[in-house]
């Protein structure tokens, strides 16, 4: 770390802790040259994620859309808001994990799908019905065989 006082780019850590909010580490420095002290903060970098839609169209992934999606799905069954929260989290968490900063509406789609099918089978099926885009009541019904297949 380069030091403010002089320029010089070693110094050394005198002591570490993160911040009252917990999103950043404070450290004390010393300047290996000058042995003025001086305060830097460490925190995440945050990387935004970028959705490529069907249209190809991009836009900044929300979580708030993805939710709010989930919840839908979930209308009048019994998930809770904790548990919809989780697996946000957990989607937001494996995405912002990957090494793609540009991940498909398609993929997002899909995890949804995923953690779903192991919550509720039936916001599942809504999900998938408006995520597929069901055409008729034949290609809802070979989702529904393959779900009942799968038990």
């Amino acid at each position: 770390m380069k030091c403010p006082f002089c320029g010089y780019e070693e110094s050394k850590v005198i002591d570490s802790r993160p911040t009252d909010d917990g999103e950043k580490i404070r450290r004390r420095r010393e300047c290996i040259a000058c042995a003025k002290r001086f305060t830097t903060y460490e925190i995440i970098e945050s990387v935004p994620i970028v959705v490529v839609k069907k249209d190809k169209s991009r836009q900044a992934f929300d979580r708030v859309k993805l939710f709010n999606g989930m919840l839908r799905a979930c209308e009048k069954r019994p998930v809770s808001i904790d548990q919809l929260e989780k697996v946000v989290t957990d989607i937001e968490t494996e995405l912002q994990n990957s090494l793609d900063r540009e991940v498909t509406s398609v993929h997002i789609g899909e995890l949804v799908m995923t953690k779903l099918k192991e919550l509720d089978e039936v916001a599942y099926v809504r999900f998938a019905s408006v995520y597929r885009q069901f055409k008729d009541i034949n290609t809802f019904m070979d989702e529904l065989t393959k779900l009942l297949s799968n038990d």
